[in-house]
């Protein structure tokens, strides 16, 4: 059930309608069975007994560890006149020790259950070509699985919960049914955002009263994620893909193919949040954003703490701040810092746990080695950019004011938008050879004549279409800026009632008009799904 299909309208209004009309005492309840009914029909029983699979082995983890800790503290109150000090610590290392198990084994099998079900026939697939390289015809049949929708997502939020109550950060859930809304609360169940408990838990299990405000605000959000997916990405869609589906758009082409993925992906996925929170503070439930103006950043590193917010934080507190303070690696620091110095040594741990972080972030993003190189190059430029910021950072001294001036703002964020475009050859081309090749050729094959009017058209956009996404760009462009310094739906609410509601009136009928739905249409699924 696609978020933008008449299905799932029909099933959130009466949703929203049933939500305010039971006791309030049983919202959450009413929410659990919601989201479990409309993953059933997203997905199938199947999907339901792997969702509720990985639930349960996070619960039953973190109440176990939750467990410990009441029986140390317990045994630390009773007897603490009886031990002595190395007692104590010899008994809280015992309960540290059997605390980490239970946390690795609920970890493992939670990730066994995303890796077997996203990665086997990736594995399968490499064995096989290990095994006809050196000249053998035999092979391992691929297995007949299909990858349930938002495991990565839910899979993650999941192991986030176990790993915070293992860290003490938060007290497990008691009440299994609980948990379940937090793992399964269906409009962040396919693409997120990636939630903390501690973010979640105070609006997600609480009474709400009926208020105007969150009804109407989250309608707005869920409009605007609609126009940006259906006006928007949708449209632009049909031109990226053929353009990556046809070998003789090549040179020019590639890079415009390129811009336009960019743009469908960041309507698309931005979007889908924003149909996301809009509809959980209908709810009067708080989710996390996940995008501030990405495309107004100036460099890769502001880049990605601007996009898919709840992803960087993730690998951030979850990856790369483990690996840089574990054993192994405060071994590795301390044998290189007698080698080469402390400053060096610095650097090199910081660019192997960046390049860690960076394989998990690609390897997360899809069971391809597209996606392994996508990873590492985002890796690999943020350890360049660090090493070269002495120089960047001798620039910028020595021109002040070209620094501070509005055109070189400009230049930087178009700079790192083309960097990000490049990094999407990888996303777009079914493997690596093919995405290289084709990214070559943009520098070998460029020919700005072959930009013609008809050419574009016959890409499968009528003139009318490109009209319509162009201004929609322009309106998602101007709502960025005006974000930078306001709550654009506050500001409106500031607005006369008449020009409020004709800007509402204006993307609703744009919507309706001009958005790619509708009978016929093989609706095209938000890109994130597949990740």
């Amino acid at each position: 059930m696609l978020l933008t299909s008449y299905e799932f309208i029909l099933f959130l209004i009466i949703c929203i309608l049933l939500y305010y009309l039971i006791p309030k005492r049983l919202q959450w309840l009413f929410l659990l069975i919601e989201s479990y009914i409309f993953y059933f029909i997203s997905g199938g029983i199947q999907y339901i007994v792997i969702l509720f699979s990985t639930t349960l082995i996070t619960y039953l983890s973190a109440l176990f560890i939750d467990r410990c800790n009441e029986k140390e503290k317990s045994y630390l109150e009773i007897n603490k006149d009886k031990i002595s000090r190395e007692e104590k610590k010899e008994y809280k290392a015992k309960v540290k020790s059997k605390k980490k198990a239970i946390m690795l084994i609920g970890l493992l099998v939670t990730l066994f259950l995303l890796i077997f079900f996203k990665y086997t026939n990736f594995i399968i697939d490499n064995i096989n070509s290990i095994i006809w390289k050196i000249g053998s015809e035999d092979e391992i049949d691929a297995l007949d699985l299909i990858m349930p929708m938002g495991i990565s997502f839910y899979t993650f939020q999941s192991i986030g919960y176990l790993i915070d109550v293992y860290w003490g950060k938060i007290q497990a859930e008691r009440f299994l049914p609980k948990h379940m809304l937090f793992v399964s609360f269906f409009p962040q169940l396919i693409q997120g955002p990636i939630s903390r408990y501690s973010d979640m838990a105070k609006s997600l299990y609480a009474e709400h009263a009926y208020e105007w405000n969150n009804i109407k605000f989250g309608l707005e959000r869920v409009l605007w994620g609609y126009f940006k997916k259906l006006v928007v990405a949708d449209n632009l869609s049909v031109a990226v893909m053929n353009i990556a589906g046809d070998e003789y758009y090549s040179g020019s082409w590639v890079l415009v193919g390129l811009i336009f993925y960019r743009i469908q992906l960041y309507a698309d996925f931005s979007g889908g949040i924003d149909i996301a929170i809009g509809i959980a503070q209908i709810f009067g439930i708080t989710l996390k954003e996940n995008f501030v103006q990405p495309y107004f950043s100036r460099d890769i590193s502001e880049y990605w703490r601007r996009w898919h917010i709840t992803m960087g934080t993730w690998f951030r507190d979850y990856v790369f701040y483990p690996v840089s303070v574990s054993n192994w690696m405060n071994k590795f620091s301390k044998k290189t810092k007698e080698r080469f110095g402390k400053k060096a040594s610095n650097k090199i741990r910081l660019y192997i746990v960046l390049m860690i972080t960076w394989f998990a972030t690609g390897i997360w993003h899809g069971a391809s080695w597209n996606f392994i190189v996508w990873g590492l190059g985002n890796g690999l430029l943020l350890c360049l950019s660090d090493s070269m910021s002495g120089l960047f950072d001798k620039f910028h001294a020595k021109c002040p004011k070209l620094i501070s001036s509005f055109p070189y703002a400009v230049f930087q964020m178009i700079r790192t938008f083309l960097i990000m475009c490049s990094f999407a050859i990888f996303d777009i081309y079914v493997d690596v050879p093919t995405a290289v090749s084709r990214y070559a050729s943009i520098f070998t094959d460029f020919n700005i004549g072959s930009l013609t009017i008809q050419e574009f058209v016959d890409l499968g956009i009528g003139i009318n279409s490109y009209i319509v996404i162009f201004i929609g760009v322009i309106i998602i462009f101007i709502a960025d800026a005006l974000s930078t310094k306001y709550d654009v739906r506050e500001l409106l609410e500031r607005k006369p009632f008449v020009l409020r509601y004709t800007i509402f009136a204006a993307l609703f009928i744009m919507i309706i008009l001009f958005g790619a739905y509708g009978v016929g249409y093989d609706a095209t699924q938000f890109i994130y799904n597949r990740f």
